[in-house]
């Protein structure tokens, strides 16, 4: 029996370090990266839309005596992809990896009626399909980048923009079973957990 224990004593001590939200650490990761995936796609849209419609542009920037260049701003449309495509494996991987250890509250529904584990099935098969559509954004962005379209002016076809807005409403969607997830099960949010549990607030937030 001492044996047992002894080999169980790290395990107890972790799961007596878990935070209000079941974690192995206060702040939860997902959320946090999520506005990084969101706002690195977007950006990296923008600016391609930006460097497509240059030709409009221009005298604009001329006049307010703004240094840019079209190629600028396809730089900066292609970087963005690129890091939100490397950054997005880590957003799906924190949010399995924290859904795991997620304790929802319970009996409650979504205002479209979903419990809290069909909503986290619907958020991680969401999140894995967003994944491979960035990277195979990415990919088309690269090709046209260096090979494709390498020779003009115009970096980006109008299908790569039109698809890059259609991805950004799907993350707005798919977003909302996120929100859902934090505003009516309380997961990842800290102090519904802790009123959950009945703890008082004061004694345990900063």
């Amino acid at each position: 029996m001492n044996f047992i224990s002894t080999i169980l004593s790290p395990v107890n001590e972790i799961a007596d370090k878990l935070g209000a939200n079941d974690l192995p650490y206060s702040i939860p990761i997902h959320p946090n990266l999520v506005h990084f995936t969101i706002g690195l796609f977007a950006i990296g849209i923008a600016f391609d839309f930006a460097g497509a419609f240059y030709p409009l542009e221009k005298r604009l920037f001329r006049f307010l005596a703004l240094p840019v260049t079209r190629s600028g701003f396809h730089d900066v449309g292609w970087y963005n992809v690129l890091a939100c495509s490397v950054i997005t494996f880590f957003t799906v991987a924190a949010g399995f990896y924290e859904m795991i250890l997620a304790v929802p509250l319970p009996g409650i529904r979504s205002i479209i009626g979903q419990n809290a584990i069909d909503t986290m099935l619907w958020h991680a098969i969401g999140g894995v399909a967003l994944l491979l559509i960035i990277v195979v954004m990415t990919i088309w962005r690269g090709f046209q980048r260096f090979f494709w379209r390498k020779d003009y002016g115009r970096q980006v076809s109008w299908l790569y923009l039109g698809c890059g807005a259609s991805v950004l409403l799907l993350m707005g969607l798919h977003g909302s079973l996120g929100a859902w997830l934090a505003s009516e099960f309380g997961v990842h949010i800290t102090a519904d957990q802790l009123l959950a549990a009945g703890a008082d607030l004061n004694e345990v937030l900063p």
